[in-house]
């Protein structure tokens, strides 16, 4: 039996119920096979990033899984499909998107999959709930969540009750 690898799962979504999605979105995270969660943020709304469209609701989940990088992604964009999930354009509003930021420490870059989330270190709605949960944690290749915080200051966003 493998040691489960840690991984971060962004959570976002803006089109029809966006915030119960995102909810319901968690507890599908715990239903894949070898994975539970092991911590996740609060909810946020912010502001389309290099897009249009409603506001996001944004979160974070923590997880330890069994699951390879490339399985796991496969299960989450099942998830997203499960939830209505269309790509009609780069960024276009959505009913669900799960994004693998950290698969671990490691570094991946295929065609399907590149790990860390190569704009995470960019998007207040990423680095906000990712340090509410993990503050010390240093993005592989980066440096810690908590020094990138500043570089985003100025993206809307905001932590809801």
């Amino acid at each position: 039996m493998s040691v489960p690898t840690r991984v971060f799962v962004g959570l976002g979504a803006n089109l029809g119920d966006a915030r119960g999605t995102v909810e319901r979105a968690f507890e599908k995270l715990t239903q894949i096979p070898g994975t539970r969660l092991l911590s996740r943020s609060s909810l946020y709304v912010s502001a389309p990033h290099d897009a249009a469209g409603p506001d996001y609701f944004n979160a974070v989940a923590e997880l330890a899984t069994s699951q390879t990088a490339s399985a796991l992604l496969s299960q989450l964009q099942a998830i997203e499909n499960l939830h209505g999930r269309e790509r009609p354009y780069r960024n276009a509003p959505r009913t669900l998107d799960l994004d693998l930021l950290l698969y671990g420490d490691e570094q991946i870059a295929t065609l399907a999959l590149t790990v860390p989330h190569p704009r995470m270190h960019e998007r207040a709605f990423v680095l906000r709930p990712l340090a509410e949960i993990a503050p010390r944690l240093v993005i592989p290749g980066q440096i810690a969540v908590r020094e990138l915080l500043p570089l985003v200051a100025e993206q809307r966003i905001a932590k809801l009750p």
